[in-house]
């Protein structure tokens, strides 16, 4: 069984370094989107991220061999690519119809639908914290939606069109992150990202128009690269952050992500006003955004607060 390091605060700071990346992601890909296709944004992810993974696992012998493959193995990296492919896609098409803060709260039902996932797939236990957790974080959805609730519950607008995209952007994720925890039996965390990224751009290439980048500001360029180099710089951190802390710890860490995209937007739009508009959202809305985060982050910690509340009790009862 993997055991941390020990080296809590480093992992907290790759954490918190992931946060940050994923969180002002949005606000950079909403750039990008306003001249190339969210297909070719894609492809440009994947292969430069695969690409240079490639590049330096080659250079320190470690590409992966398929020969360790079984037959359901070769149908799990299937399944992750068609997952991933489809998670990004859909995910820049709805960022393309929403906020980046909207987009990234609504992304805060990924880890819940994995964890349920987990439970039948994996046999994982369901904490009491956990289903707390739950519940908070659908309030908080409530609230954070108070504005445009009647709106999602009976039109098919723009806006609806777009929560519902990323959520099913969301849950196709889900599938990937299932299978891709049980390649990592097989392959280490970077022989499997690179296997996806670049079976993901393969599969794109038909569909992709690589000229459009051509036509980029050249800020814009640079936010191309920069959304390019976040694939690899944040997932690297993650997994990084894994093996310094635990899981759980990491996991209530990133659902800090939103807060991050809702403080970088307000920020841009001050400073970039004619590039980057402020969220149209309410006090009860952002609010609600807090008790999201706050339900995400009780999701992720539930078991290790159960476990640390049982260990008291026991201290206690050898005590008297």
């Amino acid at each position: 069984m993997h055991t941390t390091s020990g080296r809590w605060s480093y992992g907290l700071f790759l954490a918190l370094l992931t946060a940050l990346l994923w969180g002002i992601l949005p606000i950079k890909l909403k750039q990008v989107l306003q001249v190339v296709d969210p297909i070719t944004v894609t492809w440009y992810r994947l292969l430069v991220s695969g690409g240079l993974l490639f590049a330096w696992l080659a250079a320190r012998r470690r590409l992966p061999s398929f020969t360790r493959l079984a037959p359901k193995g070769k149908g799990l990296v299937v399944v992750a690519v068609l997952g991933l492919m489809g998670n990004y896609v859909l995910y820049l098409i709805g960022l393309n119809l929403l906020s980046p803060g909207t987009a990234q709260l609504v992304v805060q039902v990924g880890p819940v639908l994995l964890l349920v996932a987990s439970v039948f797939v994996f046999r994982e236990r369901f904490s009491l914290g956990q289903g707390v957790g739950l519940v908070i974080l659908l309030a908080g959805f409530g609230l954070f939606f108070n504005q445009r609730l009647e709106e999602l519950l009976t039109s098919l607008g723009t806006y609806t069109t777009g929560v519902l995209t990323i959520l099913l952007a969301t849950s196709i994720w889900v599938f990937y992150a299932l299978s891709q925890k049980q390649l990592l039996t097989v392959w280490h965390s970077q022989q499997v990202m690179m296997v996806i990224y670049l079976s993901c751009a393969a599969l794109l290439t038909p569909w992709v128009h690589p000229l459009e980048a051509l036509q980029l500001t050249p800020v814009q360029g640079w936010l191309l690269l920069a959304c390019c180099l976040n694939t690899l710089v944040a997932y690297g951190a993650f997994a990084e952050a894994l093996a310094h802390w635990e899981a759980s710890r990491v996991s209530a860490t990133l659902a800090l992500t939103p807060l991050v995209t809702f403080v970088a937007v307000a920020l841009a739009a001050l400073v970039w006003p004619e590039y980057v508009h402020a969220e149209d959202i309410n006090a009860l809305g952002y609010v609600g955004a807090v008790t999201v985060v706050s339900g995400s982050a009780l999701v992720a910690l539930g078991p290790s607060l159960v476990a640390s509340w049982r260990a008291r009790r026991a201290r206690l009862a050898q005590v008297q």
